[in-house]
């Protein structure tokens, strides 16, 4: 990659944006410069970059036609008010918010669906997906070529994290309070977290189903071309600051060769298959990791053609700040 590019982090000042900032200098994008942006209340911090302190600056005064490329990381409302500023001043857009519509912004996962990018024009904008649907369409990406898929059950169980700051905050303090004999009033989750496990993440419908829920089904449906792939998604909120935990079962047209799911697991390049007798956990094993960990692969109690799997991966630099850098990489390497 022989391009230089002026980037902007927009939430430079949260753990995803964080962790942005972090991964652009480890993976050594050709940026010119760096501007780290984020909401009023946050000007005046700094983001470390390549040795040196960038002082976070607003994103309302801040001028996009001085950069070529903007990774929006501080959620749908933040997108939604800038993207028009951004793509009117030619910027290539990588979207972590989920805000977009895909036929604005489609999501893509480069070990996934690379050629989604191909029908693109410029100026690029790109989502890169929920953290689980990263983690889950590397894993199904990798299987489609050894199983056929009739439906996906899942159960996600996310980490604190995913409500950002706040949430790795709110479960610090509960559970501080908790060891110490005090008594609390539940702020960001509602009710308490620690030690303990939510059945939602977010606002349901009237049909009781998540926003989360219903994104990740989209964005599965999206990633691997298949619309009428049947699924039932359930997210929980899990006691646990970074990293997510995927319980994960497959109905398939068959009988499941484990040999050669296993091997197809091991060969994917995004991910590393846990032996039998072992298992992965986002604790010692995922977090801080750039691969997705995959075990207890096997088939169904009673049903040779159910395909089990446990997933555990880095919600915040794996599902996020390394999906979205190198879809950067891609349209810096292949499309501009």
């Amino acid at each position: 990659m022989t391009h230089s590019l002026d980037v902007a982090v927009v939430g430079a000042t949260g753990s995803v944006g964080e962790a942005l900032v972090q991964v652009l200098e480890e993976r050594k994008l050709p940026v010119g410069t760096l501007h780290a942006l984020a909401g009023a209340d946050s000007v005046g911090q700094t983001a470390s970059y390549k040795g040196r302190n960038l002082r976070v600056r607003d994103v309302q005064a801040f001028d996009f036609s001085t950069v070529q490329l903007v990774f929006f990381a501080a959620g749908q409302s933040v997108t939604a008010q800038f993207i028009d500023k951004a793509r009117a001043a030619g910027c290539m857009v990588i979207d972590l918010s989920g805000g977009l519509p895909p036929e604005q912004a489609p999501r893509v996962v480069p070990e996934v669906n690379p050629q989604a990018l191909e029908h693109l024009g410029a100026p690029y904008v790109v989502t890169s997906p929920s953290s689980v649907s990263v983690a889950l369409g590397c894993v199904l990406a990798a299987l489609r070529q050894v199983v056929n898929v009739e439906r996906i059950n899942l159960t996600a169980c996310l980490a604190v994290s995913s409500r950002g700051r706040e949430g790795v905050s709110e479960l610090a303090r509960q559970t501080a309070e908790l060891l110490n004999g005090r008594a609390f009033e539940p702020q960001v989750f509602g009710r308490q977290m620690a030690f303990n496990m939510l059945a939602q993440v977010d606002q349901p419908d009237l049909q009781g189903h998540g926003l989360l829920e219903k994104r990740v089904a989209g964005e599965l449906k999206e990633l691997l071309v298949e619309p009428k792939l049947r699924m039932s998604i359930n997210c929980i909120q899990a006691p646990v600051f970074f990293g997510d935990s995927l319980s994960l079962s497959l109905q398939t047209t068959k009988a499941v060769d484990l040999a050669k799911v296993c091997d197809a697991l091991q060969r994917a390049p995004a991910l590393e298959c846990v032996e039998f007798e072992d298992y992965p956990t986002v604790v010692g094993d995922a977090v801080g990791q750039d691969v997705i960990y995959v075990g207890r692969v096997r088939a169904g109690l009673d049903d040779p053609a159910e395909l089990n799997l446990w997933i555990a991966s880095d919600n915040v630099r794996k599902g996020a700040a390394i999906n979205a850098v190198q879809l950067a990489e891609l349209l810096i390497k292949h499309y501009l």
